[in-house]
């Protein structure tokens, strides 16, 4: 294809940066595992049930708006960073009620 003249060639996306989004993320994740585990933890001293139910309302709640932004640039390293805290809350969850 035959470009006007004086045009500048595309250059391309722009490339990902990983070290700035790796950072992001896991600082959002230690907090997101922070913020379920706690909660979690202060339900079950109520009701376990009350426990998992309240997290899984929640994050079935807020998964159709991550999806929609996962392609966000900025926003996707943030949603991944939750992602993963919210695992590790759960996983962490789930070793201390069977340890107990």
């Amino acid at each position: 294809m035959n470009r006007p003249y004086g045009a500048r060639p595309d250059p391309g996306p722009e490339p990902t940066p990983w070290a700035a989004g790796l950072a992001v993320a896991t600082l959002v994740a230690v907090l997101a595992a922070a913020a379920v585990y706690s909660f979690g933890a202060a339900l079950a001293h109520v009701h376990w049930l009350l426990a998992v139910a309240v997290n899984l309302i929640a994050a079935g709640g807020a998964a159709p708006t991550a999806w929609r932004w996962r392609n966000t640039p900025v926003t996707r390293w943030v949603l991944g960073g939750v992602a993963a805290g919210v695992a590790v809350g759960w996983f962490v969850l789930l070793v201390a009620a069977v340890s107990a």
